[in-house]
């Protein structure tokens, strides 16, 4: 337990901005899954729209600092890769 009434407040924050980045983590997590799914199954042009909606929510997560902009990026290049050698 904090000793210190900032140190309860950092506590309280740091509990805040843990629960808002797990939500923002799971919703960039849960389109690229959706992606990698239906360049699985082979729907070239499905994942091609399911990848407007990854990229999205992928430059949402970088712009609030959830996770690093290049990491975004290479993600985001990843799939884009995967979708352009489908058939």
């Amino acid at each position: 337990m904090p000793n210190t009434k900032s140190a309860a407040k950092a506590m309280r924050q740091s509990l805040r901005r843990k629960s808002h980045n797990l939500k923002v983590k799971d919703r960039f997590k849960s389109a690229v899954k959706d992606v990698r799914k239906l360049i699985a199954a082979g729907k070239k042009s499905e994942a091609a729209a399911a990848l407007k909606a990854a990229m999205s929510a992928l430059d949402k997560a970088a712009k609030k600092r959830v996770i690093k902009k290049n990491a975004a990026s290479r993600k985001k290049s990843r799939l884009a890769k995967a979708i352009s050698k489908l058939v």
